[in-house]
């Protein structure tokens, strides 16, 4: 396992990290224009067949995975980053690689075939699995996953009925940043993005997807709670129409709904970005750029992202696949692919093998606590995923349609 030699953690981030338009597009149709399962969350039985039962076996020779950059490496960016060559070399398996942009790519390529493993984020995941693309996982058959932190295990945007669908690769929270030379009295609250009267109207930024209507159902839970939400996720007519009429009132604050975290380290550096939704990766470069920002996870808790590898139900190479789930989340490889990401490893032995020995500190993976208030992306569906059976709850689709008039 080569590790990479550049020093400072997030500092080879910029060259790898994904630009996360994971949740924007149209979702997964059917060929009669009606909602797919993954749309109306109904399920008669359990998608997927049955987990492999036989032991890992001797590898096929070759894997195709699907997987956002960063997450695959092989040299070819950056020499020393590179876990793909020695997994190739050990288990013989040679991997062909494509990276995805948004997750509508992802769930389409999926559904079209051709590929074994994918790193599916929270708005994909359930697609895939009610849409039948995806094998139930046997844990069992991947050692390194007993050392994966319980609080990741058995998360509803990959696990049905108790049934696991795949392994995560690690996890971020979309935090409250500013820049400290615009704001001068440091904000506890998501109310200063949202709230009418904010003092930094036309300096606030915001997460430009339909996931980012989860954000406002977050500052609901906390400020209207009579309208009942416990799971951004899993939102009614009256509680949508609640969220939406918040992002309403929160677009004459926006100066720039945005999606290249490039851009947006820069606009809260320059200050032209007062305030705003962010990444802890992004305060982490801006902080290295010399940007005066601060950021916190706000008291209403927050949103967040936990990417998953799965395996395709029909998949040809299922030994290559568990090996190389295996091996992303071993120790050694979870730990370099987190640093080169930017983002909490999965792993809690990772842990002690990064190169910058405050990471995970400053990405609180070890901080269970800290993960208990944040939602992480999940495919919203018909069917209410906070349980409750007498209402519907507004499905994807509905949130891409609302989200598009809401931009335009």
């Amino acid at each position: 396992m080569r590790r990479r030699s550049v020093p400072g953690g997030v500092l080879a981030i910029t060259a790898g990290l994904l630009v996360l338009s994971a949740c924007g597009g149209s979702p997964s149709v059917s060929a009669s224009g009606s909602p797919s399962p993954s749309e109306s969350g109904s399920l008669n039985v359990l998608p997927g067949g049955l987990a492999k039962g036989s032991p890992v076996g001797r590898g096929e020779g070759q894997l195709n995975v699907l997987a956002w950059p960063g997450y695959a490496e092989d040299g070819s960016n950056i020499p020393a980053v590179d876990w793909v060559t020695d997994f190739e070399k050990s288990t013989g398996c040679k991997l062909n690689v494509r990276t995805i942009g948004n997750s509508d790519e992802a769930v389409s390529l999926m559904q079209a075939g051709g590929w074994d493993v994918v790193s599916a984020s929270g708005d994909a995941a359930l697609r895939l699995i009610r849409d039948d693309v995806i094998q139930p996982l046997n844990t069992d058959l991947v050692p390194n996953y007993a050392d994966v932190y319980a609080d990741l295990k058995g998360k509803s945007f990959n696990t049905i009925d108790g049934v696991s669908y795949g392994v995560p690769q690690g996890r971020g929270a979309n935090i409250l940043m500013w820049n400290t030379q615009k704001v001068s009295t440091p904000p506890d609250s998501w109310s200063v993005v949202f709230d009418e009267e904010s003092p930094y109207s036309g300096a606030v930024t915001a997460y430009d997807s339909p996931i980012y209507i989860a954000d406002a159902a977050v500052h609901l839970m906390a400020t209207r709670p009579e309208l009942g939400i416990t799971n951004p996720y899993s939102l009614d007519a009256e509680q949508f129409d609640a969220a939406i009429s918040l992002l309403e009132q929160q677009k004459a604050l926006v100066g720039e709904y945005w999606s290249d975290y490039a851009r947006t380290v820069g606009n809260f550096v320059s200050g032209t970005a007062a305030v705003g939704s962010a990444w802890q990766v992004i305060l982490s470069l801006a902080e290295r750029q010399g940007g005066n920002v601060a950021a916190i996870k706000p008291k209403e808790g927050a949103t967040g992202w936990s990417d998953t590898w799965m395996i395709a139900k029909d998949s040809s190479h299922v030994n290559c696949a568990y090996m190389w789930l295996d091996h992303v989340l071993s120790p050694e490889v979870n730990a370099a692919a987190s640093e080169w990401f930017g983002q909490a490893p999965a792993n809690s032995k990772a842990c002690a093998l990064t190169t910058d020995k405050n990471f995970c500190d400053v990405f609180h993976a070890s901080e269970s606590e800290y993960w208990k208030d944040v939602y992480y992306w999940t495919t919203p569906t018909a069917s209410c995923l906070d349980g409750r059976a007498d209402v519907q709850c507004v499905p994807w689709s509905e949130w891409v349609s609302a989200w598009s008039r809401l931009r335009s």
